[in-house]
């Protein structure tokens, strides 16, 4: 029997309230009811769709974790390649990167992006006219491994997009990662099993993203923090920091205390800044990141064979 009309009704607005209670959790980092509240609302989503099994989507939040695990992980081939990021380990270095990209771009005003390093694994999600159809490994920068059925099982990330006019291809670039606080507990689980802690949380963030099985994956709790796109169609942007908003306002989370500045010196006294700070954030870091802001620069200088030349590390 189809379902009634104002089941169907009831379903799409269940959705809708979902969405947007995710969104006000994970990105204003103002949830608006408790978590009661939210649970009954999955319930009963989940309910509906249970008794009535035609209306479930790809994109429901009732669909996260499979069922089942995968026989294998397939390859895909990354349509722009995941370039690496050069490295620096002065400040004397950084001035000559300056120097040097100063060079290429003459005496135009330059704004610098300084951005946190998340210490994760590389991945990128591809969200198809606004729903997520893939997320993927970095691999060796041009093919990667599908991990698809791990990455929907990560809450902050939404699986369909927060606007009603999405582009019809849109791919972010981030790290998937554990909290610091999530290892600890993790391992006290382990302990209880009998069973060796985990070292670290980059290796078992880049461990859990390449398991087969969604369910186990689901149980370590990754998190994503997106810093920066791959492949786009139907999106104009002028630069890194009006990207970051964007992604916001779809409701992706984007990679913490970044900050723009109109002056290099600005941006090194920035970076002693978060350096202080490293110790206060329930997250490894594993560096700062420097980027030209403007989109129009990055592109006259663009990138070897290995790593762009609009950014350093």
């Amino acid at each position: 029997m189809a379902a009634p009309p104002d089941v169907v009704q009831r379903v799409e607005q269940l959705r809708r309230e979902i969405r947007e209670h995710d969104y006000h959790y994970y990105i204003e980092a103002r949830p608006v009811i408790s978590d009661l509240e939210y649970d009954r609302l999955v319930q009963e989503l989940e309910q509906l769709e249970t008794q009535y099994p035609e209306l479930i989507t790809p994109d429901s939040p009732t669909q996260r974790i499979g069922d089942a695990p995968v026989e294998q992980l397939r390859s895909v081939t990354h349509r722009v390649p995941m370039l690496s990021i050069d490295n620096t380990y002065s400040k004397e270095e950084l001035r000559e990167y300056e120097a040097r990209t100063r060079k290429l771009l003459g005496d135009e005003p330059i704004e610098w992006v300084v951005e946190p390093k998340i210490d994760g694994a590389a991945a990128s999600i591809v969200y198809d006219r606004g729903t997520l159809t893939l997320g993927a490994t970095r691999g060796n920068g041009k093919v990667g491994d599908d991990v698809t059925h791990v990455v929907r099982t990560i809450t902050d990330l939404p699986l369909a997009l927060h606007t009603p006019s999405p582009p019809p291809v849109l791919e972010v670039r981030g790290e998937v990662y554990i909290r610091n606080s999530d290892l600890v507990a993790i391992n006290e689980q382990q302990a209880a099993k009998g069973e060796p802690p985990f070292a670290n949380p980059r290796n078992l963030a880049a461990g859990t993203l390449r398991m087969l099985d969604p369910r186990v994956a689901a149980e370590r709790r990754l998190r994503f923090y997106c810093h920066s796109f791959g492949y786009v169609e139907g999106l104009e942007l002028r630069s890194h920091m009006e990207f970051l908003e964007t992604a916001r306002d779809f409701g992706i989370p984007t990679t913490p205390h970044t900050r723009v500045v109109d002056d290099f010196a600005k941006a090194l006294e920035y970076c002693d800044e978060l350096i202080e700070r490293l110790h206060e954030w329930d997250y490894e870091v594993d560096g700062l990141v420097l980027k030209v802001n403007r989109f129009d620069q990055q592109r006259r200088l663009g990138a070897t064979s290995k790593s762009p030349r609009w950014l350093i590390a």
